[in-house]
């Protein structure tokens, strides 16, 4: 499962609170690449989730995964700041943006060399994500409109996956509160899981035993 695991880097969840709780996100990011996982996500958005694009460039600097940059994203300017801060991926997500500029986005995200990841939360989002041709596809088993506070589950990845491009590849997120919820998604197709406040919180310790950053860690 390592290999198919992106840790979230989400300093505070409007939901759960401080997630970080003091602890050296460098130093945990160094120790999850030499753990395998498959990438980072780092949450820039500063308001509600007490990120900045200066942990984002801090976490790029201090591993050689790749990185996803996790934001409203909204105009040009925000994808060339991603680019300068290093990240290889940038989030677009279909119910924060307008159908067009998402497309025009996507357009100029693959010209800059960013990757972009179209965050799709209902089977309206999931056919726009295939209409501009997304070749990655995140299911957000939460509602972004609401900051995430709702009660998603992993359930909604299972139905959103039966209608996603058969040549996409698919990334499950948030909502994933255990190993077994993990397991669930990647059997019915998922390529990938996102995993932020479950790993924060100490829920993935298990899979990572064998991690010296165990001890600050849940």
């Amino acid at each position: 499962m390592l290999s198919k695991l992106i840790i979230d880097f989400k300093a505070v969840s409007p939901q759960h609170g401080d997630l970080f709780a003091g602890r050296n996100p460098l130093d945990i990011a160094r120790s999850l690449e030499k753990a395998g996982v498959l990438g980072l996500s780092v949450v820039t958005e500063n308001e509600n989730f007490g990120g900045s694009v200066d942990l984002l460039r801090s976490i790029v600097n201090s591993v050689s995964l790749p990185v996803l940059r996790k934001d409203f994203i909204k105009t040009e300017g925000d994808l060339l700041e991603t680019l300068e801060a290093g990240a290889k991926g940038v989030l677009l997500i279909c119910s924060t943006i307008d159908n067009d500029d998402i497309r025009l986005l996507y357009k100029k995200a693959m010209a800059l060399g960013l990757k972009p990841v179209v965050e799709v939360h209902t089977p309206q989002e999931m056919k726009q994500a295939e209409d501009i041709g997304a070749k990655i596809i995140g299911i957000n088993n939460k509602d972004i409109t609401v900051l995430e506070k709702d009660a998603g589950t992993v359930e909604l990845t299972l139905e959103l996956i039966k209608l996603a491009p058969k040549d996409a590849f698919i990334i499950s997120e948030s909502g994933i509160s255990c190993p077994e919820d993990a397991d669930r998604v990647l059997a019915a197709g998922a390529n990938a899981v996102l995993v932020g406040t479950a790993f924060w919180q100490g829920k993935f310790n298990n899979i990572f035993k064998d991690i010296d950053f165990l001890n600050k860690v849940g």
